[in-house]
């Protein structure tokens, strides 16, 4: 089904028969009216062309995005960039009491902002449904403060200083928003552990086998795709776990490997580099110094 692009805010209230925006490039919806708002039915795979940021309970609607559906049965927060095509499938149990809001942010409301720039450095926006942020009671006060002040804000007269402190206290949520995934990180040890063991087996499988040779080093999005997880959300729990990013691990894995064949064949350096998938020595060798603070040859003469 070809996706429903919504170009604008104003767009969005049409198509649930909402009243219109009070400002036309950002605009907060209580979940619990849009769901009571009469849709367009037929409007079900839609990519809007704004940011949307949710904190749901009770959703009446199956929601997917990336690859996975979800069902929204607890409150979650998650994040839309422009750009991302989102699918709803209707829920038949009318019995679910739907709660929350929907913050829809225009790009052109940032423009000539700092977070303007900044939007991309939030790797949230391009986390899939089940990674999704579980919110503790505490915490969905903490943002439901930050979004009555934002409504506050642009219910109010707009002047000079309106967009600079509603993008202040948008800045606020997002910071929130990451130190919330931090915490979500940590306290799921069983399920991120788990995700951990599973990247280590594919690279070990990955690098036994003729896969390196044939297919070069892998890359972050093959690695995320076997996994099942966006690339952005494996590199944030990355860095949690241990540290580094999935690039880094990855590269991690491979230093590894170079150093048991260093130390146990008498393969040559070159030879080492084309089977780990190096079209070119020099490559290898830099990347091998980068890590280690030595050359591969050097790192030979310890065992010799």
């Amino acid at each position: 089904m070809t996706p429903h692009r919504i170009k604008t805010i104003s767009e969005f209230h049409s198509i649930f028969n909402l009243p219109k925006p009070e400002h036309p490039l950002i605009s907060v919806v209580d979940y619990a009216l849009l769901v009571k708002a009469k849709r367009d039915t037929n409007i079900m795979v839609t990519v809007s062309d704004y940011y949307s940021i949710s904190v749901k309970r009770g959703l009446t609607h199956k929601m997917r995005y990336g690859q996975q559906e979800y069902d929204f049965d607890e409150g979650m927060m998650y994040f839309l960039a422009p750009g991302q095509v989102l699918h709803a499938t209707p829920v038949t149990d009318t019995d679910v009491q739907a709660s929350g809001w929907i913050l829809l942010i225009h790009p052109d409301f940032l423009w000539h902002s700092p977070l303007a720039d900044m939007m991309q450095r939030y790797e949230f926006f391009d986390y899939t449904v089940h990674e999704a942020l579980f919110l503790s009671d505490k915490e969905e006060v903490v943002l439901q403060n930050i979004i009555d002040n934002i409504k506050q804000e642009y219910h109010s007269n707009i002047d000079r200083f309106s967009q600079n402190i509603i993008i202040s206290h948008l800045e606020t949520l997002l910071n929130y928003a990451e130190r919330f995934y931090q915490r979500q990180f940590i306290t799921r040890k069983i399920t991120n552990n788990q995700l951990l063991d599973r990247l280590d087996k594919l690279l070990r499988g990955y690098f036994q086998g003729d896969d390196l040779l044939n297919k070069g080093l892998p890359t972050v999005q093959y690695v995320a795709d076997a996994l099942n997880v966006s690339p952005g959300y494996l590199s944030s729990l990355l860095k949690v776990l241990t540290g580094q990013s999935t690039q880094q691990h990855i590269h991690e894995k491979l230093i590894d490997k170079a150093k048991a064949q260093l130390s146990t064949t008498e393969l040559t350096v070159s030879e080492i580099a084309y089977g780990l998938g190096f079209e070119h020595p020099q490559s290898f060798s830099k990347l091998f110094k980068s890590k280690t603070n030595v050359s591969p040859l050097e790192f030979r003469a310890f065992f010799n």
